[in-house]
C-alpha cells in the first residue's frame, strides 16, 4: 500500500523549507518501519522505490518542477529507474535521504537519490528518468525549464547515467515473449 500519510507528513514537515532552485538537494529524514521489510526482515526492494517518492516529491515542490507542471497542465511519470542496493536497512533504521534533479536529454527529466545511515555509509541509491506528459502525449523537458526559469540547457548528466540512457535506447521493446 502507498504510504500517504507519510507522503503527507513529509509535505507538511517541509512545507516552509526554503527553495532549492533546479538543481539543489532536498534531504530528507526517515524510518524504516515494520511494514516495509520483506520476509528475510529488511526493508524490501520495492518499497524502496515507494520511500524514495518521499524525497522527489518534496523535492518537487522546493525546486519547481511541481509548479511548473500545475501551471502547464503536466503530469510526470516515471519511465525507468536503476538501482544500486549496497546495504542492508533494517526495522527501526533511521536513514537521511538525499534528492536532486541531474538534469534532462530531449525525453526524460533525470534525478539522483540516495540513502544514508546515520555512520555516514550509503546504504543504496537510484537514478531514475521521469517522462513529462501533456495532453498531446510526451514533452520535451526543455519546456518545463523554462517555466521554471531555467533558459540555458541541461547541465551535463554524469557518464554512468548517459551510459545508462544509451543502453536503455538498445534495449528491445517490446521485450522478447519467449
Amino acid at each position: 500500500m502507498y504510504p500517504a500519510p507519510r507522503m503527507f507528513w513529509q509535505l507538511f514537515r517541509h512545507r516552509n523549507d526554503p527553495p532549492v532552485g533546479p538543481f539543489g538537494t532536498h534531504v530528507s529524514q526517515h524510518i524504516c518501519w515494520p511494514w516495509d521489510l520483506d520476509v528475510w526482515m529488511e526493508l524490501n526492494n520495492g518499497f524502496t522505490l515507494t520511500l524514495y517518492d518521499l524525497g522527489r516529491i518534496p523535492l518537487a515542490y522546493r525546486n519547481g518542477v511541481y509548479a511548473a507542471t500545475r501551471r502547464l497542465g503536466y503530469r510526470l511519470t516515471v519511465a525507468g529507474s536503476t538501482v544500486r542496493y549496497r546495504r542492508r536497512i533494517q526495522v527501526f533504521d533511521r536513514l537521511t535521504m538525499k534528492s536532486r534533479l541531474l538534469g534532462w536529454d530531449d525525453k526524460f527529466l533525470y534525478n539522483e537519490q540516495s540513502m544514508w545511515e546515520p555512520d555516514g555509509v550509503c546504504a543504496n541509491h537510484v537514478v531514475l528518468r521521469t517522462a513529462i506528459v501533456g495532453p498531446n502525449g510526451m514533452v520535451p523537458p526543455a519546456e518545463l525549464a523554462r517555466e521554471m526559469g531555467h533558459d540555458g540547457p541541461s547541465p551535463a548528466l554524469p557518464p554512468f547515467v548517459q551510459a545508462w540512457s544509451a543502453a536503455e535506447a538498445q534495449r528491445p521493446w517490446p521485450p522478447m515473449q519467449d
